[in-house]
C-alpha cells in the first residue's frame, strides 16, 4: 500500500520529528540509557581491561546512589532542564532569543556549550574544596566499570542540576538540544567508564575526537598529578585546549592503583558511608602501601 493511504492516528499525522523526540523524551532518555548500559556491561565482560566487573559490593553501592538520585531529583526539581528550554526558547528569550540563529545551528550549539560547561564545572569540583567533598565520593571507588558511571553523590547531582537550569536559561536552548545532549551525556558517562580498551591502533583516533575509557581511567589514578587530569565527558577537544590532558598513565591501566588513599577500606565505601562522607573530614592515612610509597596521591 502506497504511505500516503496508510491510515495515521490523527495526534501524529501533523507532527513534525521534533513534536516527535519531545512527546517521548522520557521514554528516549530511559531506553537510551538502559541499551548503552546492557550494551557496555557485555562488552566489558567478553574483553575486561582490568578484571573490575567482578561481582562486588561496590556495585551494589553505585546502583543504589543511581536510584537514591534519581528519586531525589525528582523531588528537588520537579521541573526539569528540557521543561525549561521549552519555557524560555518558545518566547525568544536568552543568547540564542537575541541571535536569531537557525534551529540546526542551535541546536549544535546546545551541545557544545553544555559539554564546555560541564569540562569547566568538573574542574571547578576539583579545585573547591567544598564541592571536592561532594565529589571524591565518585573518585573513591577502588573499581572502573560501568557502574562507576552512576556513583555521584546527591548533592553534587543537585549542585550539577543547578549549574544546568542556569545555563539553559542563560542560553535559551531549544529543548531538542538539551534532550539530546542529555541522552549523549548520559551515555558517555557510561561509556568513559566502561572497563574495557580499544585495540592501541583504533584508540588514538578516537581519543582525537571522543573521551575513551582508557583517555578517563587516568582520572581516576590514585596519583594527584593524574586525578587533575583528562576531565571531559564527551569531547575530548577541552582537555586538550586547556592543557588538562594526560595521555598516559604512569603505570599499565592493567595495574593502576584507582580511587584515593583516604578511603579504602569496606566500612569507608559502603552505601550509608558514601551518603555521610562529604560531612566527614578525610580519615589519617596509615602506612602508604608499597604500590603507593613512591608517588603522589591525592589528598581527600
Amino acid at each position: 500500500m502506497p504511505p500516503e493511504l496508510v491510515p495515521q492516528r490523527p495526534e501524529y499525522a501533523a507532527m513534525n520529528p521534533s513534536e516527535w523526540v519531545m512527546q517521548h523524551e522520557a521514554a528516549l532518555r530511559l531506553g537510551s540509557f538502559v541499551a548503552v548500559l546492557g550494551a557496555l556491561a557485555i562488552a566489558e565482560r567478553i574483553s575486561p581491561a582490568r578484571g573490575d566487573t567482578r561481582p562486588a559490593r561496590r556495585q551494589l553501592a553505585n546502583l543504589g546512589l543511581m536510584l537514591i538520585n534519581t528519586g531525589l531529583l525528582r523531588l528537588v526539581f520537579p521541573v526539569l532542564a528540557v521543561a525549561v528550554a521549552m519555557s524560555v526558547h518558545s518566547r525568544g528569550g536568552g543568547l540564542f532569543g537575541l541571535l536569531g540563529l537557525p534551529p540546526w545551528l542551535e541546536i549544535g550549539l546546545t551541545v557544545l556549550v553544555m559539554d564546555a560547561a560541564i569540562y569547566a564545572q568538573h574542574r571547578l569540583l576539583h579545585a573547591v574544596p567544598l564541592l571536592w567533598r561532594m565529589h571524591r565520593v565518585h573518585h573513591s571507588d577502588l573499581g572502573f566499570d560501568v557502574t562507576l558511571g552512576v556513583r555521584f553523590h546527591p548533592l553534587e547531582m543537585a549542585f550539577s542540576m543547578g549549574v544546568k537550569l542556569g545555563l539553559v536559561y542563560l542560553l535559551g536552548a531549544p529543548a531538542l538540544g538539551v534532550v539530546a545532549f542529555e541522552i549523549l551525556l548520559a551515555a558517555a558517562s557510561l561509556f568513559t567508564h566502561a572497563d574495557f580498551a580499544f585495540p592501541p591502533r583504533v584508540e588514538p583516533w578516537l581519543r582525537a575526537a571522543v573521551v575513551t575509557p582508557s583517555m578517563h581511567r587516568t582520572h581516576h589514578s590514585v596519583l594527584r598529578h593524574e586525578t587533575d587530569s583528562n576531565y571531559g565527558f564527551l569531547l575530548s577537544a577541552w582537555d586538550r585546549l586547556f592543557g588538562s590532558y594526560t595521555p598516559l598513565p604512569l603505570r599499565p591501566e592493567r595495574e593502576m592503583p584507582i580511587g584515593l588513599k583516604q578511603w579504602r577500606t569496606p566500612d569507608e565505601l559502603g552505601l550509608p558511608a558514601l551518603l555521610l562522607q562529604p560531612f566527614r573530614a578525610a580519615p589519617v592515612a596509615g602506612p602508604a602501601p608499597a604500590r603507593f610509597a613512591d608517588k603522589e596521591t591525592p589528598d581527600a
